[in-house]
């Protein structure tokens, strides 16, 4: 299966929340795509449903292939602490995560452009693979050639989130993954433990 690149307010409609960030699409139809989208009856989910859909909006809402995905679960079933708030922890220190949470992207999409043209490096490297896993005390920043591109400085002019995990100097356009995010720090609305019980079934 490949990336997902079609339109986004569908994928936000289908899960009934904007996964994607901001979308005024969104807010004005927030029901199911479909010719029965707005049908008030609709069929009980089963459990299995209920625990794939969760799946589904968190690999969405990261931008993370089936493959990957099981990958990750894979790796934060063998580490110690809670299965599901590993995962997601694994999925938030992923480069293109935190260069979309840093504000160089305006979403995570646009970060794994910006991170597989070349354009980030981790503690003065250059790196091209978004899905590389950062350790607390990494620095992130905009290589050198590439702090003046219109859309970095569109997208960090834009920016005001805060993440207590992460630093960064508009300045410099540099940041520091200060350290791995607790669950409570995540704002993702994703419900880890379906996932993980449907990994385990």
């Amino acid at each position: 299966m490949a990336r997902y690149t079609g339109p986004k307010t569908r994928i936000a409609r289908k899960f009934g929340e904007a996964i994607f960030g901001d979308d005024r699409a969104f807010e004005k139809r927030n029901y199911p795509p479909g010719q029965h989208g707005m049908a008030k009856k609709r069929g009980k989910k089963s459990e299995y449903a209920i625990q794939l859909m969760e799946k589904q909006k968190a690999k969405y809402s990261y931008g993370i292939l089936e493959k990957q995905f099981r990958g990750l679960f894979k790796k934060a079933s063998a580490t110690k602490g809670v299965t599901g708030e590993v995962l997601l922890q694994l999925c938030e220190a992923r480069l293109d995560n935190v260069v979309f949470r840093m504000g160089i992207a305006p979403s995570r999409r646009g970060a794994r452009q910006l991170v597989s043209h070349r354009h980030i490096t981790v503690n003065g490297e250059v790196v091209n693979i978004p899905s590389y896993h950062l350790k607390a005390g990494d620095k992130v920043a905009v290589r050198e050639k590439s702090k003046s591109l219109e859309a970095i400085e569109r997208s960090l002019s834009n920016s005001s989130q805060v993440y207590e995990w992460i630093t960064w100097n508009n300045d410099t356009k540099e940041g520091t993954f200060v350290a791995v995010p607790a669950r409570i720090q995540i704002p993702e609305n994703i419900k880890e433990q379906l996932i993980v019980e449907l990994y385990n079934k």
